[in-house]
């Protein structure tokens, strides 16, 4: 099994090291935080200094996952450069675009695909990592055109042996579907924090479970929040603009006919349709991995489809069975 660097050991690096590491892969780690690798030494893990980390993972051929806020990436790629320039990389960061277009300037030699996990929590650093943190979760694994079906691989059998499936997908695609579903509802839980606070101590008081729940992931790291959401300010803007269309057509109809049937359904359906393909019956198919697979990957993706095995020559891929 291939070798794992992994640069950066907050709740996701760290979560990586452990399941690699738990799947019988040789795996260390790299962090600035002097608090999280001494709790990973703690735990029995390496952590190296991040020249150290590098020169290893380019003496073994490793897989170096990056994973850093989206501000750091270019600094950790350059510093990749240095010692591994044509490295096996995949990264965990919240958006692809940004990521993609960093590895393009800075390491275009490198064999990557770009990967998101889909397991996040409100807490963040080493101690909140779990090596089960990505059991049976969506894993996004970028393939473009250009992408290697090697790179590729490597990526996705990584997901799959941190126990997760993987989503076949293209970097735009992706960031603007995780802004529906993951960025805007950071940015909705703050929005929906601010306003239960300004009702004073008595709102505060009274709030229960769907206060707690919308909100949760207001709890997050502030600077985790912002590095994530401003750094998919495009796609994001666009899903903003969908919420305000919206909420302008709830609060219309409020004012006019004291009326919410439209929004509530709609919003009712919705759920329900997400319930729905959770608990759907799935169908199973086989891509070849040649050079046809990445267009059939990204479609499969695009329908729900997920990679839940590999072989040497081909993906199985599992999808919703239509209704």
């Amino acid at each position: 099994m291939r070798a794992v660097c992994v640069i950066g050991l907050g709740l996701i690096g760290g979560s990586v090291l452990r399941a690699a590491s738990a799947a019988g892969r040789p795996a260390w780690g790299s962090t600035k935080s002097e608090a999280d690798a001494d709790a990973a030494r703690a735990d029995g893990f390496e952590a190296l200094e991040i020249d150290e980390a590098l020169s290893r993972a380019a003496a073994e051929d490793a897989l170096i996952v990056l994973a850093t806020p989206v501000t750091a990436v270019r600094g950790v790629l350059r510093k990749i450069a240095e010692h591994a320039p044509d490295a096996w990389l995949t990264d965990v960061v919240s958006v692809k675009d940004p990521v993609d277009a960093e590895v393009r300037s800075v390491l275009p030699e490198a064999r990557y695909a770009g990967g998101h996990p889909m397991a996040g929590l409100s807490s963040s650093g080493w101690e909140a990592g779990s090596a089960e943190l990505f059991r049976g979760a969506a894993w996004a694994v970028t393939i473009e055109e250009d992408t290697s079906l090697e790179a590729w691989r490597e990526a996705a059998q990584l997901a799959l042996d941190c126990g997760a499936q993987v989503v076949p997908t293209s970097a735009a695609a992706h960031d603007s579907a995780v802004a529906r579903i993951s960025h805007l509802p950071h940015v909705f839980a703050a929005v929906l924090a601010a306003v239960g606070a300004d009702g004073g101590p008595l709102s505060l008081s009274l709030a229960a479970g769907s206060f707690r729940d919308g909100t949760r992931v207001a709890g997050s790291s502030p600077e985790l929040v912002r590095a994530m959401t401003e750094g998919n300010r495009s796609a994001l803007l666009d899903a903003v603009d969908d919420a305000l269309g919206r909420l302008g057509a709830a609060r219309g109809s409020l004012a006019s006919t004291g009326g919410l049937k439209s929004t509530v359904d709609s919003g009712y359906a919705a759920r329900r349709s997400l319930e729905a393909l959770a608990t759907t019956t799935r169908t199973t198919t086989t891509v070849r991995l040649d050079g046809n697979a990445p267009e059939r990957l990204r479609e499969l993706g695009d329908l729900g489809g997920r990679v839940v095995a590999l072989t040497p020559d081909t993906a199985q891929v599992e999808l919703p069975t239509p209704s």
